[in-house]
Order: C-alpha cells, then structure tokens, then sequence
C-alpha cells in the first residue's frame, strides 16, 4: 500500500528535500506541499493523506494550531501528525503532543530517520525513536515539573489517572511503550504474543483516554512510571 503524505513547512529548501526524500520510497507518495498551516489544514482536509508532516513554526496558523485542529480532542476524524523540531528552540512542541501529534522528527536528522519516522507514524506502531520522542518526552517533563506553566504535569493537559487502576502486566508493556520499543520489541521482552501486547495497548489506551501510544508514554513519564522496573 501506498503512504500518502501532506508537507507542511515555510521554507521551500525544506519542503523540497522532504518531498525528494520521500518521494523516492517506492511506498510513499507525497500528495501536497505547502508553505503555511492554513493551507496544510485545509488540504489534509481534503485530501485526508496518512502522514501529515508539520513544521512547528509557520507564518499565521503555525504547526501547533494546525495540529489541534486535524488531530486534537476536537477533530472528528482526526489525522496522524507528524512534528518537525529542531527540539532546542521549540518551547511548545510539548503543546503539539497534547493537541494529538502522533511523533516528532528532528530537523537535521538523517533521510533514514524521516522516512522511519513516516513509516512509523502511518502505521502507528511506534513512537518515532528513543533518540527522539523519548528524549523530548523526558526533556520536556523534567522541565515542566512543578512548573503549573502548561507543558507538563499541569491539570487538565492530557491523560489523566486512569479509573480503572493498569494491571501489573499493562504497566509492564507501557514501560517499554514509553521507552520507545515497537509492539515486537514489548512482545520479546516480555515473552508474550504480538496479539497480547496489542490488546494490552488498547486497554491501557481505554482506562488512560490515551488517543495514541504518544499520549500513552507521556503519561508513564509524568507518573514515574518509567522508573519502575
């Protein structure tokens, strides 16, 4: 099957060797590129690609409003957003997981690494990779502890504690989940069937109103989960 990716990004340098890079997958197919958040909403809504890769910072509607609006709580038929950072300079990107990015790609990061992370976001197997979600998730949650500033710990910003405590198996799985393993790598460790783990995920993601396994390892680094074993 083909991957239909929307770019989203103000500088056509960049918007162009995304485009090359990606275009030359055999499996992926880019099926807009545009220059601001406004068009990208309004083209990922027609055009509904799997992946829709965007820049952070745009003129007008930038990457953060244009998240919330195709994947946040609000969206009806949400789409899987993929973030581009430069990891140092966003102060928001955290906002971005909150209105439902599914992922973060560095922006000086290898070819490979983009076309990893497409892959993984458009079949929502994985968080992008431990060099990057997972640092940015831990990063982000060490500097917005105790803060009440909104990225991080703060009420009402993402999943809550969940009504129906995890089991001891649940946790085992969102551990590795939030430490960046793909469902095969949670079903090796744990000695459990790929089929296990993924219904393990899909009750977690239930009692968590987790929309996606993001949200999920989120809520193991700001619980202290993944201090646990």
């Amino acid at each position: 099957m083909t991957t239909t990716i929307l770019i989203a990004d103000d500088q056509p340098m960049i918007r162009s060797a995304y485009g090359m890079i990606l275009g030359a997958q055999p499996d992926m197919e880019v099926v807009a590129s545009v220059a601001d958040g406004a068009t990208a909403v309004r083209e990922a809504r027609r055009l509904r690609p799997d992946v829709c890769l965007l820049d952070i910072r745009m003129p007008g509607l930038d990457g953060l409003e244009a998240t919330r609006l195709l994947a946040g709580p609000q969206a009806s038929d949400p789409l899987r957003v993929l973030i581009a950072t430069t990891f140092d300079l966003d102060e928001y990107v955290y906002r971005a997981l909150r209105h439902g990015a599914c992922g973060f790609l560095l922006k000086d990061g290898s070819p490979a690494l983009l076309v990893e992370a497409v892959r993984a976001v458009a079949a929502d197997t994985a968080l992008i990779s431990p060099a990057v979600t997972v640092r940015l998730l831990r990063h982000m949650t060490e500097a917005g502890a105790g803060t009440g500033d909104g990225r991080c710990g703060a009420a009402g910003t993402g999943p809550q504690p969940p009504g129906h405590p995890l089991t001891a198996r649940e946790l085992d799985v969102v551990r590795l989940v939030a430490r960046g393993r793909t469902n095969e790598e949670v079903a090796a460790e744990l000695h459990v069937s790929l089929s296990t783990v993924k219904t393990h995920l899909g009750s977690v993601q239930r009692k968590l109103a987790a929309r996606n396994r993001v949200e999920i390892a989120a809520w193991a680094w700001e619980n202290g989960v993944c201090a646990g074993r």
